[in-house]
């Protein structure tokens, strides 16, 4: 290809050569007419549009004395001189004209369409073949389109729904009210009873009804009067119409259950009977447990929270940005205007902080509140059973002393009593077992009975002490808000003790510290 190129260029260029130098031989005959010259008239020079080609033809190199030169744009140049005719129309060989079709590009898409749209028209025109008329053609089969049709929306009647919902609640409540009727006749034999007279054979001279009315005689009543009729059963003697059905009733023993709380419990704060209410018992969980149920829950109201976002329902958390994160949540908005993005996000930290302030100040309780919080927290049930503690003080004349006995077991919400005499003081206090934990300490560990000196039978003075005579439990409280009693003499104390149905008290105290006595 190179090869032919230069070829061509350097024909080009002999023959713009052989122009100019025979145009510099004719320049002093311009003067002189051209020879009249026979033949078709020349091919148009090189260079010169052509309106039938749209394109210049080439000229043929002329040689120094007139004639051309050979070469093959002579030859083409002569040939297409030969089909023009002198308008400069392409025509044949006969003379008629010659019409060339104009070749213009196109887009590969338009041309794929075309096939496209020929393609269509081909196949709707070929005929349709009957298929029914074919040896394996089954009726049975149906033809399902070849194109798959649009699938349109397809909308519920309003309260379709809650319909559903309707037929679904009384399915339930009439399923619960069946389990309830059963169970109900379960525990009183009415099922047993009509399971045996379903199977009980009915008699022989059992008729059922005539034309939809009514029977003469049920047939499970047929077999306990063994009479065909209602008339004939009234007329039998009392004593022979209902054969083995006597007047004794058998009640089941009615046991409450374990967890059902009595009906006689009266709340200290209104004083009224509680109506009984049935508790389950609690299940222990583990440590394991707890945390795995507590995930759950917290994932399902995650969850819970996730499809309201989805459906609309609630609007999406903002990005919790902070001065740590800022860049990285932010990027690009950061970087363009730092300062307007820092006290946005110091803003949203803000907020923050104050919606967990709010919630906090929300969730504090009140006064009352906190108040009746820590008495619930003290107190304790003793409906069971009340833990008794019996202490003995050598001297409780003390004012200090005695005040930190009644206050304590007052905050505490125990019972009990005080009976002071001479060197044998009982203290009874009543209450549960964390109470009397709290209170066995203060009377044992945190009041100081040793600073006390005590005078003795011979004027001998010896430590005051305070000594636990006994502990236990009883069923019920014997005492009411913790008194103090001044007694002259023995039988005054005893007295007081046996009011209280619990004397032997007092006797377990005093014979203690009679025996203390002797062997010191």
């Amino acid at each position: 290809m190179m090869a032919n190129a230069q070829k061509m260029i350097e024909m080009r260029k002999k023959t713009l050569g052989a122009l100019q130098s025979q145009g510099a031989a004719q320049s002093p005959l311009i003067s002189q007419p051209p020879p009249l010259m026979a033949g078709p008239p020349p091919p148009p020079l090189m260079g010169t549009p052509n309106p039938l080609m749209g394109a210049a033809l080439p000229q043929p190199a002329l040689g120094a004395g007139g004639g051309t030169i050979d070469s093959p744009f002579a030859d083409k140049a002569k040939k297409i001189a030969d089909l023009q005719d002198d308008s400069g129309r392409t025509v044949d060989a006969s003379g008629n004209e010659v019409q060339i079709a104009a070749r213009l590009p196109t887009l590969k898409a338009n041309i794929r369409a075309k096939r496209r749209a020929e393609f269509r028209q081909q196949l709707q025109e070929r005929p349709t073949e009957d298929v029914s008329e074919a040896a394996f053609f089954d009726p049975r089969v149906s033809l399902r389109p070849s194109t798959r049709g649009r699938r349109a929306f397809n909308f519920h009647e309003p309260g379709k729904f809650q319909q559903v919902a309707a037929r679904m609640r009384t399915k339930a409540q009439l399923e619960k009210l069946q389990s309830e009727i059963s169970q109900i006749a379960r525990k009183t034999g009415i099922s047993s009873a009509m399971r045996l007279a379903m199977v009980a054979p009915r008699p022989a001279t059992w008729q059922p009804s005539v034309a939809g009315g009514p029977p003469q005689i049920e047939w499970w009543d047929q077999v306990v009067t063994q009479t065909d009729t209602y008339e004939a059963a009234e007329q039998k003697p009392e004593e022979e119409r209902y054969e083995g059905i006597t007047s004794l009733v058998e009640h089941p023993a009615q046991m409450a259950p374990p967890t059902d709380l009595p009906t006689d419990l009266i709340t200290s704060r209104s004083r009224q009977l509680t109506v009984t209410r049935t508790c389950f018992l609690p299940v222990l969980l583990t440590k394991k447990e707890r945390k795995k149920l507590r995930r759950t829950n917290r994932r399902e109201a995650w969850k819970d929270k996730q499809e309201k976002i989805r459906l609309g329902l609630e609007p999406p958390p903002e990005p919790k940005v902070r001065m740590s994160n800022l860049m990285r949540v932010l990027g690009n908005e950061a970087i363009q205007d730092p300062t307007k993005i820092e006290a946005h996000v110091r803003a949203q930290m803000a907020k923050r902080q104050k919606e967990h302030q709010d919630a906090n100040a929300a969730r504090k309780l009140t006064t009352e509140q906190r108040k009746e919080k820590k008495i619930n927290k003290i107190k304790e049930d003793t409906t069971t059973e009340v833990h008794v503690a019996i202490y003995r003080v050598t001297d409780l004349s003390n004012q200090a002393k005695k005040f930190k006995v009644e206050t304590n077991a007052n905050q505490l919400f125990m019972t009990g009593a005080v009976v002071l005499f001479k060197d044998v003081n009982v203290v009874v206090v009543e209450g549960g077992p964390k109470q009397q934990k709290k209170y066995k300490r203060l009377m044992l560990q945190r009041i100081k009975w040793e600073e006390d000196m005590v005078k003795g039978k011979e004027d001998e003075e010896t430590e005051n002490k305070c000594t636990l005579i006994w502990e236990g439990t009883t069923k019920q409280r014997n005492f009411g808000k913790i008194t103090f009693k001044l007694c002259p003499n023995e039988s005054f104390a005893r007295e007081y003790f046996r009011k209280a149905g619990v004397e032997h008290y007092w006797d377990l105290a005093h014979s203690s510290s009679v025996l203390e006595q002797e062997t010191t």
